[in-house]
């Protein structure tokens, strides 16, 4: 069975910075993708950032370029997403997503690419 576990969420101050991690179990997803998704209240779920394990290939939302960096560790089948100078607009329950098979860069940012997911996390950035 797969499961994806995301941890390191909390609540922060703006301008702070937190780091989520994701361990999957059940399979190796090193030949795929992972990514992070967030969704707020009243919002629907949007990407965040993904990384393509073959190539090293990373992409990022706009809103989140320059503060926020996602990266992995193959061998833990884990990947983290590295938060900083956060905004209140960053306030969300954040979830990590996996595809085993390969995709092309154009989707890593697409919900419909991932095959699993895991609970979600809560991330409030607030003063």
């Amino acid at each position: 069975q797969v499961q994806l576990v995301e941890s390191g969420g909390g609540t922060v101050q703006p301008g702070g910075s937190l780091r989520l991690s994701c361990a999957a179990s059940g399979r190796s997803f090193s030949s795929g993708c992972v990514a992070w998704f967030r969704q707020a209240p009243g919002k629907e779920r949007e990407p965040v950032a993904a990384l393509r394990w073959s190539g090293g290939n990373r992409v990022y939302a706009d809103s989140v370029k320059g503060r926020f960096t996602i990266s992995g560790d193959n061998a833990k089948n884990t990947v983290y997403l590295q938060m900083d100078n956060l905004k209140p607009e960053d306030t969300a329950v954040y979830y990590c997503a996996a595809r085993a098979g390969r995709i092309v860069l154009s989707a890593l940012l697409a919900s419909t690419s991932y095959d699993y997911w895991g609970q979600g996390t809560q991330v409030t950035v607030s003063s």
